[in-house]
């Protein structure tokens, strides 16, 4: 009796197993929700310092093709296309453990530790919105991020399906608080229309601008030019930049990634100006900081 009691539940187990291999999900096409988020439901999440979840951050692979996951989002800036996932996968597990919620405000990507907390911006209409990121995708290789239903909502990308966002990671939190630090705002695009590559134009643009910045009242700013995991690449790169512009550059690490900064500079028309001429000579997602890394 006990034999056959034991054989019985194996059995189903197998049967079970398959099931849930075959068919993971009740919905073989995703769907829109029946209703919209309520007021409630668009607010962005509360950006804080938390620790990496233990599931859904080794590398991995998915369809034969392998994705890396970053060790930090520290300095991460992306463009490119947005989707948004339903009701196929609400209530089933995410990638980190925990259960998908269309109605919450979060979202999916590929390769940024779980969780992390991004500002989305749609630039069509500049709609934005904070998600925390607990899930893998889409694997959709024109796509950059998969978002909540609520946070397409919020950004009014529903009737297109799609749209075309830019997605910053949010990470400057206070060690004791673990709540999110403002920063000093910082010059987010050059103030200096020009083709400039090299110190002798930088410093003729440097010309055409009286502001200035100093170290008083607000930090030195600094560029952060790319971050690697790689020493050698980094020591390479922070040299050629010293000798390309004339400027101090340091590859401080932090997790593992090497990040190449320019700085400080405490001249804004110079700070600018370099900056241009990084974006127009291989490093398009340079961006300034308010303080190094």
């Amino acid at each position: 009796m006990t034999q056959r009691f034991l054989l019985f539940c194996y059995v189903l187990f197998l049967s079970l197993l398959s099931a849930c291999s075959s068919d993971r999900y009740q919905q073989k096409h995703d769907s829109t929700p029946t209703r919209i988020p309520s007021q409630a439901e668009l607010k962005d999440a509360i950006a804080r310092a938390e620790p990496y979840s233990r599931g859904g951050n080794k590398n991995y692979q998915v369809w034969g093709k392998s994705y890396q996951v970053l060790t930090s989002a520290q300095g991460f800036e992306q463009t490119g296309t947005a989707s948004w996932y339903g009701k196929k996968f609400h209530g089933h597990l995410t990638s980190n453990g925990e259960i998908y919620d269309m109605y919450s405000m979060s979202a999916a990507h590929k390769n940024l530790p779980l969780p992390t907390y991004l500002k989305v911006t749609n630039t069509a209409n500049n709609k934005s919105v904070i998600v925390r990121v607990n899930d893998r995708g889409p694997f959709h290789q024109s796509r950059v991020i998969d978002l909540s239903y609520s946070a397409a909502y919020k950004l009014d990308m529903l009737k297109t399906g799609t749209a075309h966002v830019k997605i910053t990671a949010i990470t400057d939190f206070d060690k004791n608080t673990g709540q999110v630090i403002t920063a000093v705002e910082k010059p987010v695009s050059p103030l200096i229309s020009s083709t400039a590559t090299t110190p002798a134009k930088i410093e003729s643009k440097k010309q055409l601008s009286t502001q200035k910045t100093t170290t008083m009242g607000i930090a030195t700013p600094y560029i952060q030019v790319f971050a690697t995991s790689k020493k050698d690449l980094a020591i390479s790169t922070a040299n050629k930049l010293k000798n390309q512009y004339k400027q101090q550059t340091s590859y401080p690490e932090n997790q593992g990634l090497f990040r190449i900064q320019i700085g400080p500079i405490s001249d804004l028309a110079t700070l600018n100006a370099l900056l241009l001429a990084l974006k127009e000579n291989g490093y398009p997602n340079a961006y300034p900081r308010t303080a190094p890394q």
